[in-house]
């Protein structure tokens, strides 16, 4: 079972769908398509709040057009040791400006949570139980030192929270 979580805690009535063959969007649904039936869609019509998923070999600049029509761009980890999505978040976030709702499906682990938080995501499709376990207990792993800015600036302030020193 799937279930939708951000930082405010699990979301009952989520309408986003991602469209497959087998699966479309129903009334009061909105559906997330892939990134070219997106942009065929976004060309031929003026729509607004359109959902978009984005997989890991896609090239996230073909949004750049579009990118204030978008309501929702899901990021796909199809498996937990591809991190392209990382990337596609921090490129979305940064080079494209978007502000809207950013969105990681597929394999989402607990341990993730914290850095796809730093690199722009604000919501997580969550299918794998110790994940939906922890989250529902609000127990996220700590990550008490950044060496990289992110989307999202660490506690500490902006910019590096810390920084290696050579030694003098």
């Amino acid at each position: 079972m799937t279930k939708i979580w951000n930082e405010s805690g699990f979301v009952g009535d989520d309408p986003w769908i991602v469209e497959t063959e087998e699966v479309k969007a129903q009334d009061g649904q909105k559906a997330i398509l892939d990134l070219d039936a997106f942009v065929a869609r976004a060309e031929e019509s003026n729509d607004v709040g359109l959902g978009v998923l984005i997989k890991p070999a896609d090239d996230v600049e073909r949004l750049r057009p579009f990118i204030d029509r978008v309501g929702l761009v899901a990021v796909s980890f199809p498996a937990f040791n591809d991190g392209r999505g990382f990337s596609h978040a921090s490129l979305l976030r940064t080079r494209l400006n978007y502000a809207g709702e950013l969105r990681a499906v597929g394999d989402v682990l607990i341990d993730q949570v914290p850095l796809m938080l730093r690199t722009g995501f604000d919501s997580f499709a969550v299918t794998n139980e110790t994940a939906i376990r922890r989250l529902s207990q609000n127990r996220l792993p700590g990550i008490d030192e950044h060496y990289q800015p992110a989307a999202k600036a660490a506690p500490a302030g902006e910019g590096y929270s810390w920084r290696r020193r050579a030694a003098v």
